[in-house]
């Protein structure tokens, strides 16, 4: 039995509805099962009330805006002043040694390493961030002061990954793809776990009456809003004059100033989070990720694949997913494929098929053994 402390910037065990929370509080229940494991959080309120559980009130805003002119000047990401606490480092420093092993979940958690901790360093980074941040910045107009920020945490970000790479004893990465882009002398650090979903049960039923199109995901994250605008705004007018009853279907967390602009359009629908997707898929001929900003593999896509519910993506999103989804090359094609799809029922359940098969690799009862290695090695 090993003694873990386990850090995360977000409780597990709120209600927030989200992958990196469903993701930490999956991987808690493996990993206490048979080991002694203590986690420490931040959240909206101070809490220790509840066993082997450490949670820390998140600064106010003048103490986030302190924080984040701090990571500034010590040429640190933004979302490190984002996400930290004093009150919460110096509970690491003070307790770190009582433990085997320090888990860490997510690169902003890395800020809260502990100097001189000699036991074991672990940290699930999922994706190269770095990666992702410089397509942001590539994506975004010369105008939008956005582009000049990602420019700087593209910088920065890269430099923590750098120094990840040096001070973990094991990194753990999502994507095949992402690992090659890892050097070399760090290969033996990287552990590939797949990203998972927590069980697989086929709801999708091909009909020519199915008109609603998913976009699961969070929409005050940038790729996933711009992937949005740009859909409603070059796709859903082409659609509309051929089925003027599709709608799309927007499921996640959306700020309340784009919730207001997409409520004046009646062929989109804004649900918010929704902790099962069962009444969403009935009715739907497919689940898209028409994203131009892409690491690693998309939960969205596994989401969908989890109901047997056909995917159309970009291809920067496809390359993880080989043949067993659609993808497109362009705006054009993209328009074809969703009528092609919506039509063929042929092509709908093959394509429902192989997303069945595929994600049975992607289960948490699968993956859980490789957690379990790698603290017990």
């Amino acid at each position: 039995m090993k003694k873990i402390l386990f850090i995360s910037t977000r409780n597990p065990y709120s209600n927030r509805y989200s992958g990196d929370v469903i993701g930490s509080k999956k991987i808690l229940s493996i990993l206490k099962k048979n080991n002694s494991l203590d986690l420490v959080t931040l959240d909206e309120k101070e809490d220790f009330s509840q066993k082997r559980t450490f949670i820390f009130e998140k600064p106010n805003f003048i103490l986030k805006f302190f924080y984040i002119i701090r990571s500034l000047f010590y040429f640190q990401p933004i979302q490190f002043g984002l996400f930290y606490s004093n009150k919460m480092q110096k509970f690491i420093n003070d307790n770190a040694y009582n433990y085997d092993i320090i888990f860490f979940y997510h690169i902003r958690s890395s800020q809260y390493l502990p100097e001189n901790f000699y036991g074991k360093k672990i940290i699930e980074m999922g994706d190269l961030y770095s990666s992702n941040y410089i397509q942001t910045f590539n994506t975004l107009n010369v105008l939008n002061p956005l582009k000049y920020i990602y420019f700087l945490e593209t910088f920065f970000i890269k430099k923590i990954e750098e120094k990840i790479f040096l001070n973990f004893d094991k990194i753990i990465l999502f994507s095949k793809n992402e690992i090659k882009k890892v050097d070399k002398s760090f290969r033996k650090k990287i552990v590939h776990i797949n990203v998972s979903v927590d069980k697989i049960n086929k709801k999708y039923l091909f009909s020519k009456n199915n008109k609603k199109i998913l976009f699961v995901g969070n929409l005050k994250y940038l790729p996933n809003i711009l992937a949005v605008k740009n859909f409603v705004k070059n796709i859903l007018p082409n659609l509309k004059k051929e089925e003027p009853n599709i709608t799309i279907e927007l499921i996640g967390e959306i700020s309340n100033y784009n919730r207001m602009i997409f409520s004046t359009n009646r062929n989109i629908r804004c649900w918010g989070p929704q902790k099962h997707l069962d009444k969403f898929i009935k009715g739907s001929f497919c689940g898209l990720a028409n994203l131009n900003i892409a690491t690693g593999i998309q939960g969205k896509i596994l989401t969908y694949m989890s109901y047997g519910l056909p995917v159309i993506c970009s291809k920067i999103v496809a390359h993880n997913f080989d043949r067993n989804v659609i993808a497109y090359n362009d705006q054009n094609d993209l328009l074809n494929k969703i009528y092609k799809l919506r039509k063929n029922k042929a092509l709908s359940n093959n394509i429902s098929k192989k997303s069945l098969r595929f994600i049975n690799k992607f289960t948490w009862d699968k993956v859980k053994k490789d957690y379990l290695k790698i603290i017990k090695t």
